[in-house]
């Protein structure tokens, strides 16, 4: 039948999508291939019902390959039997190793039929954890910045699996980048360490992002003047208004609206028919402007 690859979220089992904790419930085998993928499957499906695969921890692509055929072998009968699902902490298609499992059955078993199912990524959830805003018409790119390498160039970037931070900072500070970074965030296993000073990220550790932008980027919003002062000297949130209310200064103690006040009766109702009509209502009769 099917394997899906599953997006599992960057950690907490509380952020895997709807649709993916219903293909687990529904899996009759749920394939993991790490600890860490392990107990978060585990919180939606019966231990008993998972798979564990071993993949060795190597560079020498010949010995992955085995093993990639090895776990193809293992999964494939269980596929075309029933309903199997792989899972991966994150997306499946980013910084995955769900890839090398469907190629390798596209190859050798190409009966068993292959979804995806999308998940959180670290690389959109670390704004959130870190307190960043990509902003409408920014630029981001995604790097990687293992053993203290340092991408440069792009004026925002993502760079993941940063293991040596204090190497990886100087470089990127020395080309003009301010950096924050984040390590196992969202993770239940570990602890999780948002800062921009490298020192307190001296030991290694595969799960740790950075965020990188240009100090000379121009990242302020049109909204971000609404927090500045006016020359009046009244700032702009002291004068916003919701749902019709009206700041004490404005109301006279008569309780009657002032007659230079431009939020009149008359003109509170054109005002709110105009905002009527641009949303598309109809009134009946002209509108008083």
């Amino acid at each position: 039948m099917t394997l899906y690859g599953v997006g599992l979220g960057p950690g907490d089992a509380d952020l895997v999508t709807v649709r993916g904790k219903a293909v687990l419930q529904d899996a009759d085998v749920v394939y993991s291939p790490g600890r860490l993928s392990r107990s978060v499957a585990t919180e939606h499906v019966p231990a008993e019902r998972i798979g564990d695969l071993d993949f060795p921890m190597t560079r020498d692509e010949d010995e992955l390959r085995r093993a990639w055929k090895a776990a193809a072998s293992e999964i494939a009968p269980r596929a075309r039997e029933g309903t199997a699902a792989f899972v991966t902490l994150g997306d499946p298609n980013v910084y995955s190793t769900f890839g090398h499992l469907r190629r390798t059955l596209d190859a050798f078993h190409p009966e068993v039929d292959v979804e995806t199912v999308p998940g959180v990524s670290a690389v959109t959830a670390f704004t959130t954890a870190l307190g960043v805003e990509v902003a409408a018409g920014s630029t981001l790119a995604l790097r990687e910045a293992a053993r203290g390498t340092a991408p440069t160039g792009p004026d925002r970037m993502v760079l993941f699996k940063v293991t040596d931070a204090p190497a990886t900072h100087e470089k990127l500070v020395d080309a003009g980048y301010d950096v924050v970074y984040g390590r196992r965030l969202y993770m239940e296993q570990g602890e999780t360490v948002v800062t921009d000073d490298p020192g307190a990220l001296a030991d290694r550790d595969y799960y740790t992002l950075a965020y990188a932008e240009r100090d000379d980027v121009d990242a302020t919003p049109a909204t971000a003047t609404f927090a500045e002062t006016e020359d009046d000297g009244e700032s702009s949130t002291e004068r916003l208004r919701t749902d019709g209310g009206v700041n004490d200064g404005d109301q006279p103690k008569s309780g009657h609206a002032r007659d230079d006040d431009p939020t009149t009766e008359r003109e509170r109702e054109r005002l709110e028919r105009a905002e009527g009509e641009a949303c598309g209502d109809e009134f009946p009769g002209a509108v008083g402007r």
